[in-house]
Parts: C-alpha cells; structure tokens; sequence
C-alpha cells in the first residue's frame, strides 16, 4: 500500500516534489494547497487536487506525509502544523531560518510522534558521490584538503529569495547543501576553526556570494564557496590526499584523479619560466605517478522518498537525520556571526 502525499507550495520546489514524489512509486499524490489561488489554478490545469485551505489539506486523513515546499521563513509554523495534525513531514532546506527555530520543530516531532527530516537532495548529486568514493575508498590515502565551489552570474533570483526577512541568501540556499556535503565528505571530523566572508555585490540586503574556511580537529581543511557573479567558474571539487589529488571542473564531469606512486625521483629536471629556472615547480613525470578518470557513480534522487516512506514503516533508518540538520543549522548560524564581526570563530570542544 503506497503512502498519500500533500505538497505544501506548489512554486518550482513543489512542483520537482510532485513529479520525483510519484516517480519514486512509492505515494500517491492527494493533492496541493499554495496560498496563491493563481497557483491553485496551475495545478488544476495539471490534473492534480488543489485544496482550498491549508486547514482542510492537513484534515485529510487519508494524507500521511506533507512535504512542505515554501518560503524559509514559514517553514516552522507549517511544519509544526502539520505534525500535530499526525502528518509524516518532509521540508524543505534550509529547515528554517535559526537554529532555535529549528530545535522548535524537531521538538514538535518528538512530541507528536512524527517522522520529520529536511529535503537535502544534493546527497544525490553525482559530482559530490564522486568525492565521497575517493574519501571512502583511501586510494590516495587520507584527503587533507577539500575545496567545493558553486558558481553562476545570475545574481540572487528576484524573488523572496533575495529577502532577508523571508530567509533569502545564498548560505541559506545553497551554502545548506554544500555545507552538508562537507560534514560528510570528513566523516565525524569536528570543526575547531570557522571562518566566513559574504559578499553583497548584486543585493545588498543579502549575502549573494559566500566564502566558508572550516579547520578540523585533525588539521584537515574544507573550504566552501558560492557565487553568483562570476562569468568564469572555478573547479566544483578540488581535493588534495596525502599521495594524490582529484578534480571534478563541472558537475557534469567526470572526477580525475592523479595518484602520486614514487614520492621520490632520481633527478629532477629544472623547467623554464618566463623570468627563470625553477626545480620546485617541474611537472612530474608518468614514471612517478599515474593519472586516471573515475567513472560517475550510480546515483537515483528518488531513494530520499523511498528511504523516508520505509523509515515511517520502521524497516529503515532516516537517510537525512535530524542531529545532521542540527550541525548544519549551527555551522550556518557560525557563518553569520563570523561574517558579521569579521572574525574567526573557534571552538574548544568541536562543533
């Protein structure tokens, strides 16, 4: 028996989660409610229910899980709505805005008796998996270095995502995911240093562009950046190992990697510069190391329904836990606070 799905939000995310809802042939679509009758209108037109009200799409007892689709800044209040209306929730990143709005939430879920997660879907992304295999496998040893970067020339879309008091900005959009990933790419490494620097070039009200340096306890670095104004974009991945590196250039590339075998050469021929000799900097040759493409994992974003509706059967563990949006959340509110004072943050017993 498939579950009964509402979507809260019927915009660009409600729309993805209609459609990748019923892929994954594990629910059934009831209906939608948007607060915008225009867009009750548009999924009429689509052949899918509309209710009228958000009181009556969370009355529907045949409705088991919501998925809540709408701007940050509402997300707590609907969320909570719908646990104690005996809804299964599904909501969209960023959770909320602040931390202890979140806390609000997860506590809501306890009390109700509901299974509630954040819809993380770049766990999914086949760029990221690609980094994960390298940091899993240990073929280049163990990774000391991660660089993860999200480039466009856009700016911020215009819309409440350009907001602050709707929750807009980029560490919010996408610094959620790519913080995310990191966590992961590193395992259960804490964090003893954090610091970022916004930048607010095409709005001024919200970061449009962020630049995130994170120091684990074992001294291993991430760095994280987004932007939106750059015409030229730097690699996705950039990961260095202690015998090797590995280079995703863009999400659509395969990861390349090259693999240090022999540290030591005999003799090492000076190379010339522009302005001079230099031995440091002399390529290496194939004798010392060897260089290969790692092919795109397997990879289907449909599993974050399916784990979700198995883990309401209780035959699963929640892919997205809340314990992981909680460090987000926590590593997000750091950002804010460094990007404020303009400082580095430290944390004595880890975050």
């Amino acid at each position: 028996m498939k579950h009964k799905l509402c979507v809260i939000g019927y915009g660009g995310m409600g729309g993805w989660h209609v459609r990748h809802a019923l892929e994954s042939d594990v629910v059934e679509l009831a209906g939608i409610y948007d607060i915008k009758e225009e867009r009750q209108e548009a999924a009429r037109r689509d052949g899918i229910f509309a209710y009228d009200s958000l009181e009556a799409a969370l009355a529907d007892e045949s409705v088991d899980i919501v998925t809540v689709a709408i701007p940050n800044d509402q997300h707590p209040e609907v969320v909570i709505r719908a646990l104690a209306a005996g809804k299964n929730v599904i909501c969209e990143k960023p959770a909320a805005i602040t931390l202890s709005e979140f806390q609000t939430m997860a506590d809501a879920a306890k009390r109700c008796g509901k299974l509630l997660t954040v819809h993380q879907n770049r766990r999914w992304d086949v760029d990221y998996l690609a980094m994960q295999s390298i940091c899993d496998s240990g073929e280049i040893g163990k990774v000391f270095n991660i660089e993860s970067r999200i480039h466009g020339s856009r700016g911020i879309p215009s819309d409440w995502r350009g907001k602050k008091e709707f929750g807009g900005g980029m560490i919010l959009d996408w610094g959620v995911h790519l913080i995310d990933q990191m966590l992961r790419l590193y395992g259960g490494r804490k964090i003893n240093q954090l610091y970022c620097d916004c930048t607010y070039i095409t709005n001024k009200e919200v970061d449009d562009g962020m630049k995130l340096e994170l120091i684990f306890d074992d001294g291993s670095r991430g760095y994280v950046e987004v932007g939106t104004y750059n015409f030229i974009s730097l690699p996705r991945f950039y990961l260095q190992a202690e015998k090797g590196t590995a280079i995703i250039t863009d999400w659509r590339e395969k990861c390349q990697v090259v693999r240090c075998d022999h540290w030591h050469e005999s003799e090492v021929l000076p190379v010339q510069t522009a302005a001079g000799l230099t031995k440091t900097m002399a390529p290496r040759d194939e004798v010392t190391t060897t260089a290969y493409s790692l092919e795109r994992p397997e990879s289907d974003v449909h599993d974050f329904y399916r784990n979700f509706c198995r883990a309401i059967e209780g035959k699963e563990e929640q892919t997205v836990k809340l314990e992981e949006v909680e460090r987000v959340m926590k590593i997000m509110e750091a950002c804010f606070e460094s990007d404020r004072k303009k400082q580095v943050l430290f944390f004595d017993e880890g975050l």
